[in-house]
């Protein structure tokens, strides 16, 4: 029985149910269209509310299904209020996932998700016949020999919770992560195990259910198609971080005293973000924002690109995939 004759015999056409329960009816013209912006460090840049603001001006324009932050967003004081009155002035539906710098100052992240009102710190939810699935990368490994720095781990109690959740849906689904699954270079700690895990999902589905990982965190602009998945990172809406290797570098006078830990970085010009479309056939559209570095551009300043593995660039590719 074809698409047609199956509804009107059940007389179900119309209904949104029917194609919850068999998305492979739903219409082939049907897409999904969000905006994602992340790592916007508000706690660090002197004009976070301005970068925010340009973001949600451009969205309320385009009207998108949802729009997305992909972490270290702002930690849940007080004073940061106003930014999430900025983000809470999109006329839709709004996500967040939680970075490893949204915690800092002491902070929990069950405090980070009621600050900025979010579903849970990591959770799914369904879109104009997709599911969407945001994982919290920022879980503690208890191994002794884990790498120091930050937590970015994912707990056998949420790999747990992930299997669960990709068995119970038939949609095509898009995960997002703060931290990339595809970079052994501050990425997840068990980065590999969370790909296989996405892979046998497929397998067991017998298609390519899950279609689309997105990350931040890395603050560059890269892809990767690995075992038949996109991984997107997308870059940073304020800047690169150098190290102390870089502490002497100058924004300006006035925001260096405010901002003392700006001069660690390499800021952008312009705010940037992305618009990501997908349709049902899998094709995946990705329209990113391009600027330049306020001052001297990394390889000037002599950092050794090398010890990034891709590039430091001002902009998130427009890219094509599928």
């Amino acid at each position: 029985m074809d698409r047609k004759e199956f509804l009107k015999t059940t007389g179900l056409a119309g209904g949104t149910l029917l194609f919850a329960y068999y998305p492979e009816l739903s219409p082939a013209d049907k897409k999904i269209r969000f905006g994602m912006i992340t790592d916007l460090h508000h706690d660090i840049m002197h004009d976070g509310i301005e970068r925010l603001s340009a973001f949600i001006k451009e969205m309320n324009a385009e009207k998108p299904d949802f729009i997305i932050q992909g972490g270290d967003f702002c930690i849940p004081k007080k004073s940061n209020a106003p930014l999430l009155d900025v983000w809470n002035q999109f006329k839709g539906p709004k996500y967040h996932v939680i970075g490893n710098h949204d915690n800092d100052g002491g902070y929990t992240r069950d405090q980070v998700v009621e600050f900025w009102n979010a579903k849970a710190k990591y959770y799914s939810f369904d879109a104009n016949g997709f599911h969407i699935v945001v994982l919290d990368g920022n879980e503690h490994n208890e191994s002794a020999d884990r790498p120091k720095g930050y937590a970015r781990y994912i707990s056998p109690v949420q790999l747990e919770w992930l299997r669960k959740d990709l068995d119970e849906t038939s949609f095509s689904t898009v995960i997002f992560c703060h931290q990339g699954l595809d970079n052994d270079a501050g990425g997840l700690e068990n980065g590999t195990l969370l790909r296989y895990t996405l892979e046998k999902a497929n397998e067991k589905a017998g298609k390519q259910k899950v279609i689309l990982v997105m990350s931040g965190h890395h603050h560059q602009d890269y892809y990767n198609h690995i075992n038949g998945i996109h991984y997107v990172q997308i870059n940073s809406a304020s800047y690169q971080w150098l190290g102390d290797n870089y502490k002497e570098i100058r924004y300006s006078e006035e925001v260096d005293k405010a901002h003392p830990n700006l001069k660690y970085t390499v800021p952008y010009k312009d705010p940037i973000w992305a618009m990501i479309e997908i349709d049902h056939k899998g094709k995946i559209t990705i329209k990113g924002k391009k600027t330049v570095f306020v001052g001297s551009s990394p390889e000037k300043l002599g950092v050794k690109m090398d010890d990034y593995i891709y590039p430091i660039v001002p902009y998130i590719s427009d890219r094509k995939l599928g």
